[in-house]
């Protein structure tokens, strides 16, 4: 009984921080790197008909030349929306609109560009961590919660602290791609 409800704790645990490893993989996706990608503009939304509805859901998004993105609407009434947009967000790229599309050109990032954006990287991979330890922290509360004999609840919580040493290795390996990434010239 005990060492099924250890199981899943364990679970749960290992659950949670894996999908903490992919918020933190998606979070990294949108942060602007020498080359295009669409991911970039995944936290844009438009007011699409009095809903919010995500950029990538009323327009093709493609690259072009490495450097460049091509928005192309399915609704070309909506380029002056989707243009407005992302002059609002944060992504620092000014729109080139014509009669069937947005074009963004990624200027190359300059060296003090680059350095801001590792930082704020390393600023994402740190909250990541941060929520392991909470997902850690929990788990470990459930553990001495299931009044166990001391010997099995002692192996428990290594279990769960292996369990963090891994997926904290993992985030900070991730996390040294994207500094890497963003480093590359």
């Amino acid at each position: 009984m005990l060492d099924e409800q250890v199981d899943l704790v364990l679970l749960t645990t290992e659950e949670n921080m894996q999908k903490s490893v992919e918020s933190l993989e998606r979070e990294l996706a949108s942060v602007r790197t020498g080359r295009a990608n669409p991911a970039l503009l995944d936290s844009i939304s438009i007011d699409y008909y009095g809903a919010l509805t995500p950029l990538k859901q009323i327009a093709s998004i493609g690259v072009v030349e490495g450097t460049q993105l091509l928005i192309k609407p399915f609704d070309k009434s909506t380029i002056k929306q989707i243009e407005h947009a992302i002059n609002a967000s944060d992504i620092g790229i000014a729109p080139q609109s014509d009669a069937t599309g947005i074009r963004l050109v990624l200027p190359s990032l300059t060296g003090e560009r680059r350095k801001e954006i590792s930082k704020k990287v390393e600023k994402i991979g740190e909250d990541m961590k941060v929520a392991i330890r909470n997902i850690r922290r929990t788990a470990n509360d459930e553990i001495k919660k299931l009044d166990m004999p001391e010997d099995a609840e002692k192996s428990a919580l290594d279990e769960v602290q292996k369990l963090t040493d891994k997926y904290v290795k993992v985030l900070e390996e991730v996390t040294a791609a994207k500094i890497k990434e963003v480093q590359t010239i």
